[in-house]
């Protein structure tokens, strides 16, 4: 019986601690003052560290920045709670990376994106295309489902009718009116390819990194809300202090100031949460 007591007792002192371990985290998230911030080379690294930056400086935050070559690496640190946000990825990416590793990433707030392009190659304008042209486009899925439909949009294919347009896949075209020859390739490949390709599409971020210039784009994708760049933190860390500061950073007076100077060639799309 006095075992049986103590045991009981050693319980409930142990869920006791355990209890105040989890609130002094929980404080500790809340009241935190250093944003630790996986980056990427590309514009959203770059627009975060030159524009969102020194407005969470000015409210008292410190920033350090965490390099990624690979945008999984970054969402498994996320996941593991090494960095505490991200700003290199869509909402389409992260709910995979959910998917497949079990993590519970979460957006608070779009950001603005870059567009996908259809870029010239051999040939300079769409009026040119000819039966059999070659079109590179990426081969990861969601950038590859965003080339095929800124196809449609081009009025180059047809995809199945009523598909979500944000996991379109090669065989969900219907009609190729052109037989085109449609390669899929690594994104950061296609812009070194276009001299032997007749047309390529190109994500934003590799047009960035790649030096190419934006304006040369034949037509720009309709971005689909999935598709729009966001700011991505762990979910348990979405309404802290430091997570909103983000947002707001991001929503304001200031920020909108930055964009209307730094975006009059309209290289950047602007969510209409943020405009």
């Amino acid at each position: 019986m006095k075992a049986s007591r103590l045991l009981i007792i050693l319980t409930i002192f142990t869920i006791f601690l355990a209890a105040c371990g989890n609130k002094a985290s929980s404080d500790a998230d809340e009241e935190k003052t250093t944003i630790k911030v996986g980056t990427s080379p590309g514009p959203y690294s770059e627009l975060f560290i030159d524009a969102i930056k020194p407005i969470l400086e000015d409210e008292g935050y410190t920033i350090e920045t965490v390099d990624f070559t690979e945008l999984i690496q970054a969402d498994i640190a996320l996941d593991e709670g090494s960095i505490d946000l991200n700003v290199d990825q869509h909402t389409a990416y992260y709910k995979n990376f959910n998917s497949e590793k079990g993590a519970s990433l979460t957006k608070i707030t779009p950001i603005p994106t870059v567009p996908t392009g259809i870029f010239p190659g051999r040939k300079e304008s769409l009026d040119d295309i000819e039966e059999g042209d070659v079109i590179g486009i990426p081969k990861d899925p969601s950038n590859a489902a965003r080339a095929y439909a800124i196809l449609q949009k081009a009025g180059l294919i047809t995809l199945e009718e009523d598909i979500e347009l944000v996991k379109v896949t090669q065989n969900d075209i219907v009609e190729n009116k052109f037989n085109l020859d449609i390669q899929e390739m690594d994104s950061a490949q296609i812009p070194r390819a276009l001299n032997d390709l007749d047309y390529g599409v190109i994500p934003g971020s590799i047009v960035y990194s790649s030096g190419l210039d934006a304006s040369t784009s034949l037509l720009h994708e309709d971005i689909l809300k999935d598709l729009e760049l966001v700011a991505v933190v762990d979910e348990k860390n979405k309404e802290t202090k430091w997570a909103q500061a983000v947002k707001a950073a991001y929503e304001s007076d200031e920020f909108k100031a930055y964009m209307e100077e730094h975006n009059q060639d309209d290289y950047w799309f602007i969510p209409e949460e943020i405009r």
